[in-house]
């Protein structure tokens, strides 16, 4: 049952608390099950699902450790790993009481690319040698590691020696989920407001294991290291001081007098905050740059509100880490699709060169037109991309298409990939059937349509957003031209709104 909004905000609370534990409760406990892949219905099947049918693959894998691939599940099956220190913003709530969260986030791997989870939650927050020895150990089962809710500095050490020892993708998501999704924002931010990488001033609140990731990514994107200004609980983290320091946060340590991130935020081009709720004041960011790009992604409560900031000034461009405001920084965006293409590529470890290709793949895709079915999910937000649209929908079914063969394919270029993809085509072709199950039906009807001459549709709604997004795909796909009835100052008013492509002469007709 939706939440009512006419409730006031404490009712809103209780009412969805009742029903988030309804919905893990009923009808079945938790989120997540285990589902056959093979028939068992007779005497022969249970002789080729287990003994003694089953020794052939085993042998075959004994002869070659990569058929597991083959033979097993193991390909695709990602192991999502916590021990509960630094649970959402619940803190530490240990392994037992993370395990909604490690569940929700097999559902979205499941959901959004297809892959198969095991949820680990391990009690084990002291040893952290312990720890990795009791991960590592997994290697056999799992075909990628997705880290979980470890707290910092703890989840740096795990990740480094896992990657050491481990032959298969570790990915801590916190970490490097993040820096993806906030990369992407930011290159197209800095592309909406003209603004060069190499020329902007950098203030970040919070040197966690998300800003950091996010300022190492930020490197490798162009951000020169003397433009990146960090501040913490101690303030700015400026050259020679020995209060909260770690050989992560010395790197970013600048000459400079200021002590405070009021001081220092002052002619600042961009704001990112992974922090705490309220950080940010709204004197500090009338201090800031022209046309500012503030990233206020701390959770529930961002360091600064959007209606805060507009209330000082109307050229900042805004996102947070909520979903009742523009520009979402959402983890899902990424971590489905870099492990649909690490897997799918066979590779054994997460390059850097992989996470740069997902933050190109997800700006470029936020910068395309939108299909239907994403303006059907979002009616009445903003899709064109600008200042309110600088990353694609989590619920953008192109985001598998895009994103995971632009990881496989870097997973190649940069030698890790023991299954590289050869077909990017083919590839694409599989993702799709995945995501679209209706497009199989469809295809021979799209592939003779193509092979038609002198092909015309007429489309009598073609002012309507649906229409003219569906004309925008059949020219696209070149399966015919299209003649749209309606206003031709309403159809192009329209097409420049939601950010299509089409020319009235080159790529349609109009009929008044």
């Amino acid at each position: 049952m939706p939440i009512n909004p006419q409730a006031n905000k404490e009712e809103q609370r209780a009412e969805l608390r009742r029903a988030a534990l309804e919905y893990h409760e009923l009808p079945t406990p938790g989120k997540v099950a285990i589902a056959a892949t093979k028939q068992l219905v007779n005497q022969h099947d249970l002789a080729l699902a287990y003994s003694p049918g089953v020794a052939a693959p085993c042998e075959e894998i004994v002869k070659d450790p990569n058929a597991a691939f083959k033979y097993t599940s193991r390909g695709n099956l990602v192991a999502v790993i916590t021990n509960g220190t630094a649970v959402l913003g619940l803190g530490n709530i240990g392994p037992l009481a993370a395990k909604p969260v490690m569940e929700g986030k097999g559902v979205l791997f499941k959901k959004f690319a297809g892959i198969d989870v095991f949820d680990i939650e391990i009690d084990e927050q002291k040893d952290l040698d312990k720890l990795v020895d009791i991960i590592a150990a997994l290697e056999p089962t799992f075909g990628g590691i997705n880290l979980e809710d470890i707290k910092a500095p703890d989840c740096f050490y795990v990740e480094r020696k896992l990657r050491e020892r481990m032959k298969i993708p570790v990915f801590h998501d916190d970490q490097h989920g993040t820096a993806i999704v906030v990369g992407a924002a930011l290159l197209n931010g800095l592309k909406v407001v003209g603004k060069d990488i190499k020329q902007v001033k950098l203030v970040t609140s919070g040197a966690g294991a998300a800003a950091l990731a996010c300022l190492s990514l930020l490197l490798k994107l162009g951000l020169p290291r003397e433009n990146i200004y960090v501040t913490d609980l101690a303030g700015v983290v400026y050259e020679g001081r020995t209060e909260l320091m770690d050989e992560d946060k010395i790197q970013f340590a600048q000459k400079t007098e200021a002590r405070t991130l009021g001081q220092i935020i002052e002619g600042a081009d961009v704001f990112l905050g992974l922090s705490a709720g309220g950080v940010l004041k709204p004197e500090m960011v009338a201090k800031m740059a022209a046309k500012p790009l503030i990233f206020a992604l701390a959770n529930p409560t961002p360091e600064i509100l959007p209606e805060e900031v507009k209330a000082v000034r109307d050229d900042a461009i805004m996102a947070t880490g909520r979903t009742d405001y523009p520009n979402q920084v959402n983890n899902v965006l990424c971590f489905p699709y870099i492990f649909r293409g690490a897997l799918d590529a066979g590779a054994s470890t997460i390059t850097v060169e992989m996470e740069i290709a997902a933050v190109h793949a997800i700006a470029e895709l936020a910068q395309a037109e939108q299909s239907e079915v994403v303006a059907a999910a979002y009616v009445g937000h903003p899709l064109a991309f600008g200042p309110e649209y600088l990353i694609p929908k989590p619920f953008d079914p192109r985001l598998m298409m895009k994103i995971a063969p632009a990881v496989a394919q870097a997973a190649a270029d940069s030698g890790v990939a023991l299954r590289p993809v050869k077909d990017l085509d083919a590839y694409r072709e599989k993702l799709q059937s995945f995501v679209y199950a209706s497009g199989t039906t469809m295809k021979p009807i799209f592939t003779a349509a193509k092979a038609a001459t002198k092909k015309r549709v007429a489309y009598a709604e073609g002012e309507e957003e649906r229409v003219l997004r569906a004309a925008q795909i059949v020219v696209d796909e070149g399966l015919a031209r299209p003649t749209l009835i309606g206003r031709p100052a309403v159809i192009a008013e329209r097409i420049e709104k939601f950010g299509l492509r089409l020319q009235e002469g080159r790529d349609y007709d109009i009929v008044n």
